[in-house]
């Protein structure tokens, strides 16, 4: 096996291919166009979000066996003609799903009990206490919307509080003890608290809009640590000026590049909103970026591999 690694990771990930009796070449500066001329010596791909993998790369790519994205999800990836061309995709959702569970549940206590906005002021020589008066979680109805790997995991972590817990998918039957499965109209007229955890495909882009976000009874916390585009953001501010929105913790944003990992160039109206709101909290996509996560994401991709190769 001849792997190809296009974007940095855990060592382990080299180290352990390399066991396996594996050549590993590295290039994290190439072009993608560059790339597309040598894909053909390869067997396997090793890639989080630097470019995506489209119809015209894996057509290029004849010999490829397998692609590892080092992260949860595989939108980057023309999955349908992946699978066409019989090639393994390896995806790794397990790795960081502890980092998302407690990232999304830090930022829904942060939310509610105002510490990013009390913090700015106390630095500030400013002593509110009476404008920080804070609300509890518990008594709470909390809603997922996506009950996967990310989804489980922030249930998980609730179980600690009073709180009843609701999910929502596509999918019927994935309610656990953590969490009972409701259709959208009971999740609508129960929840709290809204937290996103779905991948991004057709059907969820734009899936947080004004229709959906006035069709609930009360007004909700939203949390999204899951894909920026699947929030129409302008309809988002709507929210938030209105109040059926009491705030919102994201983690990803609508603009975002493809490959998450610089600023947008463009600052748009309903983002300058956002940075200047005091019940929204933002965070550069890193969720699931913790130093256990970064080890545990390679992992559970050698593990894969290794299982339907070795």
């Amino acid at each position: 096996m001849k792997v190809l690694h296009l974007d940095t990771n855990h060592p382990l990930l080299i180290e352990q291919f390399a066991e396996l009796g594996f050549e590993n070449d590295e290039d994290y500066t190439s072009s993608k166009e560059q790339i597309e001329r040598k894909i053909h010596l390869y067997d396997g791909i090793i890639i989080r979000s630097r470019f995506t993998i489209d119809q015209q790369f894996l057509d290029k790519a004849t010999n490829l066996k397998f692609i590892g994205r080092v992260g949860a999800g595989l939108e980057n990836i023309d999955v349908e003609h992946a699978k066409f061309k019989d090639i393994f995709l390896a995806s790794a959702p397990e790795g960081n799903r502890n980092a998302v569970g407690e990232h999304t549940l830090g930022m829904l206590l942060s939310l509610m009990n105002h510490m990013c906005k009390a913090n700015s002021q106390v630095k500030k020589g400013k002593w509110k206490r009476e404008a920080n008066r804070g609300a509890e979680l518990d008594g709470k109805t909390v809603g997922i919307i996506g009950y996967g790997n990310m989804g489980k995991a922030f249930a998980k972590k609730l179980r600690g509080f009073d709180v009843e817990v609701i999910c929502y998918d596509i999918v019927g039957g994935v309610g656990d003890d953590n969490a009972r499965q409701v259709g959208i109209m009971e999740f609508q007229q129960r929840s709290d608290v809204v937290s996103l955890h779905v991948p991004e495909t057709e059907e969820t882009v734009g899936m947080i809009n004004s229709e959906f976000i006035e069709a609930f009874h009360k007004p909700f916390w939203l949390l999204n640590t899951a894909r920026g585009k699947c929030v129409v953001t302008k309809d988002l501010v709507e929210g938030l000026k209105s109040g059926k929105v009491l705030g919102a913790g994201l983690d990803v944003l609508e603009y975002e590049k493809k490959s998450f990992e610089n600023m947008f160039v463009q600052k748009p109206k309903a983002f300058k909103y956002l940075r200047k709101a005091k019940n929204v909290l933002l965070t550069p996509h890193v969720a699931g970026w913790t130093i256990e996560s970064k080890e545990k994401l390679a992992q559970t991709i050698v593990d894969k591999v290794k299982e339907r190769f070795c």
